[in-house]
């Protein structure tokens, strides 16, 4: 096993809703756990899946990892195979990775959730009432289906500088969210997890408020969030072929289906295995891997989720 993955043991499941499980994970010997940055989270190995959840848990030398996972039925099998582990199982994860850190400099943080988008930001408000930030949090999700909810609300009533509002009525959370908008201090950044939907409606209301782009930070959920995409061509200048890349199929899927193999992990967007340069056109960025510089430059791309901007891309493969 390289240095970059872990083994660990299932200690304890619990059902946090009907459709979400909670996992508790340890190092088999109980030895103590890397540490990780609020809002990080792990990729895991589920059977033929490999995908990333949130840590929810403590970060500093933690001595179990845990993670609040929702099955999802039609997805690619990855949740539905960790649904079914028990106490006792082993789990191949890589270390944990930071694509959502809170800004330590922040006057304030606005933390919303959307669902299962919970999660990273419970890490993050475990991280403000640490050290005494203030913090505000807007959780919106089904009547049932609260995950965390008791957490984030012992951790705002421990703390003054915390506070929490629930929502199970999406009129009541958008009328409560757009107030939060309008009355933050100057210096808040704004922090939001959930569904694709959710959080385009959070940023298209932070837009239409004036929040600088730079202060508000997003954390979604992965290829399976993404809209199909339109259809482009990618010419290989390595081997002088042109493959096209069909509506819904992604560039990676197309390479392979030519009998090019790229090195590939996760398949989200996350792990950054599957980069690849790109010499001509201008990518369409949708991975959670590349820094904003990165992307500014365009001169490599996650082929896992990353389409086309221009009509057509250039590849040395």
């Amino acid at each position: 096993m390289s240095t970059d993955t872990l083994e660990l043991e299932v200690v304890a499941v619990a059902d946090a809703t009907p459709r979400i499980r909670t996992f508790t994970l340890a190092h088999p010997q109980r030895t103590p756990l890397p540490t990780f940055v609020p809002g990080s989270h792990l990729l895991l190995q589920c059977g033929p899946a490999v995908n990333a959840y949130s840590l929810v848990g403590e970060c500093t030398m933690p001595d179990t990892y845990t993670v609040s996972v929702l099955r999802v039925d039609d997805g690619h099998g990855g949740s539905r195979w960790l649904h079914e582990r028990q106490p006792g199982d082993t789990i191949v994860a890589r270390r944990p990775r930071s694509l959502f850190p809170p800004m330590q400099r922040s006057r304030k943080h606005l933390l919303i959730a959307g669902g299962i988008g919970v999660t990273p930001i419970v890490s993050h408000l475990r991280s403000a009432a640490r050290w005494g930030q203030e913090a505000e949090v807007l959780y919106s999700y089904k009547e049932g289906h609260g995950a965390h909810a008791e957490e984030l609300e012992a951790l705002a009533s421990a703390s003054e500088n915390i506070s929490l509002r629930c929502f199970t009525e999406r009129g009541n959370f958008l009328a409560g969210f757009d107030g939060a908008l309008s009355r933050q201090p100057i210096g808040t950044h704004l922090y939001c997890c959930g569904p694709e939907a959710f959080t385009s409606t959070v940023c298209a209301a932070a837009e239409r408020r004036g929040w600088p782009a730079g202060r508000v930070h997003i954390e979604r959920f992965g290829a399976d969030t993404l809209d199909p995409g339109g259809p482009f061509d990618v010419e290989l200048t390595g081997s002088g072929r042109t493959v096209t890349v069909s509506s819904g199929t992604s560039l990676l899927e197309a390479l392979e289906s030519q009998g090019i193999r790229i090195p590939n992990l996760c398949r989200q967007g996350f792990c950054g295995e599957c980069r690849i340069p790109v010499t001509g056109g201008l990518p369409l960025h949708r991975d959670h891997y590349l820094e904003d510089d990165e992307k500014e430059a365009g001169d490599s791309m996650m082929c896992c989720v990353s389409r086309a901007r221009s009509s057509a891309l250039e590849v040395p493969l």
